[in-house]
């Protein structure tokens, strides 16, 4: 991988505060090359050569119908809305322990989010809950697999067919996770990816929309390119392009995806740098949760975990907020993670309640989030043990 520290003398990237931050991006290869080809190849808006390399390479990883990459991943979540018609009307399942991405895509297009409340041990949708809150006006599910473990998809996917609903996995923590190996983003209908500056590969900020039903692909580039059929014009398919269906711009620039491009070459070594960074934590950290009450990730059996955040589970509030400050006194950065949704001032605008989802709002209460990133050193990584391992609750 890059010499970070070089990267950082010759950028002017300024240094954290934190001995150990939370987040530091890494550059791991050709990413500033790549930038520079895509401006020598004076093709810097959407759907450039670096667009492609992207699509096809996560296309061929995924085993995907297409992948069309987007500015974020909330703008992958919206085209996913636009192509299943959602409208008024229209209800959609989230879980209440996500980020606001999930619901927003679909309240855009004037549906109405239903909060359903998450499981104890992957923290994911509770598959149990939906018989209670799927009902004949629900057009999606829309399972999150919070911290790249996977979401327990066969029973959301029959409940879905049941009801006519469609499934869209919101993978944006999952990428080259896997169930049964079967690649997380593949069992949907559609999934979306994220490229945020915190996930596991990155441009800073991008994302892409996963097709798995080959029927939609015609009609998904035909909404991303502003309702027109740009695409089949440039392949020679019609003699002009035109206006032919609703739409918005959902391209991002060629030289985020150059940037991408230049990680997903390296995307086996990030990878593997991440289960380390993951496997460390587990192995440092397994005795001291179990004298201390204090919860580890689950991974279920058959699954394959992206590797994209480790989290601890405290036993109340009070006690995380006495966690954080003993880490930050050393120079470490933990952080919380989702506010509950149906809780929120929005949330409560569509229905939702306290209590609700009571997992989700003791979990959102309850759990923080250790350093995590491609380039975290063993002594970072020894810091960060031997400061969680001297804290009591």
């Amino acid at each position: 991988m890059a010499d970070q520290s070089a990267i950082a003398r010759a950028t002017g990237v300024a240094a954290s505060k934190y001995r150990v931050p939370f987040n530091t991006p890494g550059i791991h290869g050709n990413e500033l090359d790549h930038i520079a080809q895509a401006i020598r190849n004076r093709h810097i808006s959407g759907d450039g050569a670096f667009t492609r390399k992207c699509s096809a390479y996560l296309e061929d990883a995924l085993g995907a119908a297409r992948v069309l990459l987007t500015p974020s991943c909330t703008h992958a979540l919206e085209l996913a809305a636009f192509l299943l018609d959602v409208g008024p009307g229209d209800e959609v399942i989230v879980p209440a322990f996500t980020f606001v991405s999930t619901p927003n895509a679909f309240v855009l297009r004037g549906a109405r989010p239903v909060f359903a409340d998450i499981r104890p041990d992957t923290l994911n949708l509770d598959e149990r809950k939906l018989p209670k809150v799927v009902t004949d006006k629900t057009k999606a599910i829309v399972p999150v697999h919070y911290a790249g473990v996977a979401c327990a998809m066969e029973p959301i996917l029959h409940r879905a067919r049941v009801s006519g609903a469609a499934v869209v996995e919101d993978d944006a923590h999952g990428l080259f996770g896997a169930f049964g190996g079967q690649p997380l983003g593949t069992f949907g209908k559609m999934a979306t990816l994220s490229f945020h500056e915190t996930k596991n590969v990155i441009c800073g900020e991008g994302g892409a929309l996963v097709i798995n039903d080959p029927a939609l692909i015609e009609r998904a580039e035909i909404v991303r390119e502003k309702g027109t059929n740009r695409s089949q014009f440039f392949r020679g398919e019609v003699d002009r392009y035109t206006w032919v269906d609703v739409g918005s711009s959902y391209l991002p620039s060629d030289i985020l995806a150059a940037f991408l491009y230049g990680q997903l070459e390296h995307a086996p070594d990030i990878q593997a740098a991440r289960q380390h960074v993951w496997d460390r934590y587990m192995e440092g950290l397994v005795d001291w949760a179990e004298q201390q009450g204090v919860a580890l990730p689950t991974v279920p059996t058959g699954c394959e975990p992206a590797y994209h955040l480790f989290y601890l589970l405290m036993p109340d509030l009070e006690t995380r907020t006495r966690f954080i400050a003993h880490l930050n006194e050393a120079g470490i950065q933990a952080v919380f993670h989702y506010q509950p949704l149906n809780t929120s001032h929005m949330g409560q605008l569509f229905g939702g309640k306290p209590g609700d989802c009571p997992v989700a709002e003791h979990v959102s209460d309850c759990l923080v989030r250790l350093p995590f990133f491609n380039t975290l050193t063993e002594e970072q990584l020894n810091l960060v043990i031997e400061r969680v391992t001297a804290f009591h609750v």
